[in-house]
């Protein structure tokens, strides 16, 4: 009987495997893949190995003197394709098949295994029906990622990754050090997910971040600190989002700004160089927020994509500003998506803004308050090139300013004359949008490479939002990250009573092709400014407040200055690996409603188990 605990050798690594000269019996473990019976005593089957990535021939014959009377050879031809397996056999050498139609799986061509024994170590059901375009749905996860490799990859490439970032921050100093899941309800800026306890009227909240807990360790003699931690944030759900999600959470004690964003820039470096064989180019390029918005309409833009956004408001005539838009005294904005280097000609390129505006996703464009956006073909054969709705000053300009040629799509639209809030404007929204629609219709050739750059600057305090709680104060402002970023300058300290929604915060966020990876700053270490800020700019209530006095008492203590940042790890990974989704790189991702369908979770709750921890069930 084969030993099913103990394989002699990994089918995974041919190289440690005997000579086949040396007529050593090996056992190893795996599934059975695919089979042919050439006659009744003599069959070929494939012998996988545990990570999929090998297969090895089984040659099994019912009239070899070692087989007469055993029954090897009729069990390995009873056993069904996947059946998970212990093989015993004799390596021998083998003529190398003329071709190779496997293309996931590297076939081992030069040696093949001669059968003496197996023995299945589970049934695979008739039931669960497997072919080349098998799509299983998300409750049978276990099979998505058993029967797709590139899950199966993407899963050790995160693993790969997590290793190397470890081993890099090892090396530099940093202490990893766990902080507990198990917290309290605080108002820094997402909504918690709250775990009751028997002892009514108490709960314990899930961290969105380690962030209190690090500045804490900051004040406690920590100097370099990391982990990668789970977080959780009870809010709407998108591609990139997910209720828990992974986090690369750093912070350095007697550091600024810069230092963690050069800290960062050599881990990016040295993760691309030895996982994916790719330089990027240090320093990261920095932009600061109003810069971002004015120029491309995003607080995370993706520069590879060009199509830089103009000021036009000035160039036009009133009565087109007042066709385009109902609001009084606008900016007018344009961007040019340039299509005519690729051929096409305008009545190709009009056809294809008329669908994607008649899609859906031209849907919240037209409907846009401030008015549906002006799209403009430019074409030599018309009047002005096509752009003589928008009068000679600005067709002219505009030709230079972009140096169109005809099938170039000139867009554009008008938006308040206020200051930028929030990470995006229609127009950069729909920058973005209709790039990509042109690239799915093949208009445009994808983007390539990587393009990381810092945003900056950011404003320290936004326009309270009813989408998100904040920090429940009742000054009409909230922090535009969390409440514990300092201000940037002496002077903006001096702001924070004359004008706080002019305060620039010490936040930078990591960008790179149009994906925020995370963000950090430079924090409030002064317990006196820390309690200012919540209490007179936020207007926080004092039982607010007092959520926070365990970080007021560290900070009062001597705290030192420190900054830090949190990188989104499942961003991270997906970007890497060209994935439009973080679920692609979670082995068990919840759905877009928050569920984990394959174990059924959230799940109800029964009555006893609410009175246990005294709460009563809803309507």
């Amino acid at each position: 009987m084969v030993e099913t605990s103990k394989p002699t050798h990994d089918l995974s690594i041919p190289s440690e495997w005997p000579n086949p000269d040396e007529g050593q019996l090996v056992v190893f473990h795996g599934y059975l893949g695919s089979s042919a019976n050439l006659s009744k005593n003599l069959s070929f089957v494939q012998l996988l190995s545990k990570d999929g990535k090998y297969s090895l021939q089984i040659v099994s014959s019912g009239s070899t003197a070692e087989s007469r009377g055993s029954s090897a050879h009729e069990k390995i031809k009873s056993l069904t394709a996947y059946t998970p397996v212990a093989v015993k056999g004799l390596l021998r050498h083998r003529k190398q098949p003329p071709h190779d139609d496997s293309f996931s799986i590297q076939k081992v061509k030069d040696v093949e295994l001669d059968l003496t024994d197996v023995r299945a170590l589970n049934d695979f059901p008739s039931d669960i029906i497997i072919k080349q375009d098998t799509n299983f749905p998300p409750d049978q996860r276990n099979l998505q990622l058993r029967f797709r490799s590139e899950l199966r990859e993407a899963i050790h490439f995160r693993s790969k990754v997590g290793i190397l970032l470890r081993n890099e921050l090892d090396e530099a100093g940093f202490s990893e050090i766990e902080t507990p899941l198990l917290f309290k309800s605080t108002s820094e800026g997402a909504r918690e997910f709250i775990v009751p306890t028997r002892r009514k009227g108490l709960a314990y909240a899930l961290p969105q971040s380690p962030q209190q807990f690090k500045q804490i360790l900051m004040g406690s003699g920590i100097s370099k600190y990391f982990q990668i931690a789970k977080c959780f944030r009870d809010e709407d759900l998108r591609a990139d989002r997910q209720p828990e999600f992974t986090q690369l959470d750093m912070e350095v004690a007697f550091a600024d700004a810069d230092e963690v964003m050069r800290i960062v820039e050599l881990l990016m470096q040295t993760l691309w160089a030895k996982v994916l064989g790719l330089e990027l180019p240090l320093p990261f390029p920095r932009l600061k927020y109003e810069e971002a918005m004015s120029k491309y309409g995003s607080d995370k833009p993706d520069v590879r994509l060009g199509m830089p956004i103009l000021r036009v408001d000035y160039l036009l005539p009133e009565d087109l500003i007042h066709k385009i838009t109902p609001l009084q005294g606008p900016i007018v904005e344009m961007f040019a998506l340039r299509l005519g280097a690729t051929q096409a000609n305008p009545p190709t390129i009009r056809e294809f803004v008329a669908a994607f505006m008649d899609s859906p996703q031209g849907t919240p464009y037209i409907q846009n308050p401030a008015g549906a956006p002006g799209l403009f073909v430019f074409d030599s054969s018309r009047p002005l090139q096509g752009l003589s709705a928008l009068g000679f000053e600005a067709a002219e300009y505009i030709e230079d300013a972009v140096s169109a040629e005809d099938g170039d799509l000139v867009v554009l639209q008008a938006r308040p004359n206020s200051a930028f809030t929030g990470g995006s404007t229609t127009l950069g929204s729909l920058r973005t949008a209709i790039h990509a629609a042109a690239v799915k219709e093949g208009l445009l050739d994808p983007p390539g490479g990587f393009a990381p750059l810092w945003v900056t600057d950011f404003p320290l305090f936004s326009p309270a939002s009813s989408a998100e709680p904040g920090q429940r104060g009742n000054a009409g402002l909230a922090s535009t990250h969390h409440p514990f970023t300092s201000p940037k300058t002496p002077e903006d300290i001096d702001l924070l009573l004359a004008d706080p929604r002019r305060v620039v915060g010490d936040h930078y966020d990591l960008v790179m092709n149009g994906v925020e990876l995370g963000g950090g700053s430079r924090r409030v270490h002064n317990a006196e400014m820390q309690e200012f800020i919540m209490r007179d700019i936020l207007k926080m209530s004092q039982e607010r407040i007092a959520e926070f006095s365990h970080l007021l008492q560290v900070l009062r203590a001597g705290c030192p200055p420190h900054a830090g940042i949190g990188l989104g790890f499942d961003r991270l990974v997906a970007l890497m690996l060209g994935k439009e989704s973080v679920r692609d790189v979670i082995a068990f991702p919840k759905s877009g409603k928050g569920e984990d369908m394959m174990v059924k979770s959230p799940g109800m709750v029964n009555s006893e188990t609410l009175r246990m921890y005294h709460l009563e069930a809803g309507n």
